[in-house]
């Protein structure tokens, strides 16, 4: 399949900490590296995301005194899942997984950076009013499509794609190249959350 010039590819948070061996590992987080790969050389535009969390960051249950990882709390900015520290900045695991293979990639968007407020969406933080300047940058591409792979599906990915419908993006979700965690039944609500959105669930072999 040809992609049209105007679409983007969106990898999601493909870093050590969240594959096998890492603080907050996605079951088979490692295997979809090779698809990815192979679905960017469709790509002339390729965006990646990356968790980057300064130490002490308000969604790690460390930061709370009595808390563990995936409690539920209230910050400021509304509910909070807690969990282990991850993608500290600067560290081993906040770094791509290594097999990743992306050369062509023109902007890695840093989210999370803020000490006090989480960032799924590679779009808008957890505040919901703090943006991370993606969706102007692909407007001022010209972008007006965005298929998303990477970790995930059931935050990063999902935050991500309902971003993009709301920022006004044909968003699509290319399923086999993501995971999920699954945490107490997040991924069939997911599911039904970029249904109801109008975000497009393909298999990679309708690209491939």
């Amino acid at each position: 399949m040809q992609i049209a010039p105007h679409a983007a590819l969106l990898v999601i948070d493909v870093q050590n900490d969240f594959t096998p061996g890492g603080q907050l590992a996605v079951p088979e987080g490692d295997l979809i590296v090779p698809l990815i790969n192979r679905l960017s050389s469709l790509f002339k535009q390729v965006i990646v995301a990356q968790d980057w969390h300064p130490a002490g960051h308000a969604s790690f249950a460390s930061s709370h005194p009595g808390r563990k990882p995936y409690d539920v709390i209230q910050l400021p900015y509304g509910e909070q899942t807690l969990w282990p520290d991850h993608c500290v900045q600067a560290t081993p695991g906040a770094e791509f997984h290594a097999g990743l293979d992306l050369p062509h990639a023109q902007l890695i968007i840093r989210k999370g950076c803020n000490p006090d407020i989480d960032s799924y969406s590679a779009f808008l933080e957890a505040d919901r009013a703090t943006t991370t300047g993606l969706a102007g940058y692909l407007k001022e591409r010209g972008i007006d499509t965005v298929y998303m792979v990477g970790l995930a599906l059931d935050f990063c990915v999902m935050f991500s794609a309902l971003d993009a419908r709301a920022a006004g993006f044909n968003a699509i979700v290319v399923t086999d190249a993501c995971r999920a965690i699954d945490l107490n039944g997040s991924l069939a609500a997911a599911i039904e959350r970029m249904q109801v959105a109008g975000v497009q669930l393909i298999p990679s072999s309708e690209l491939i």
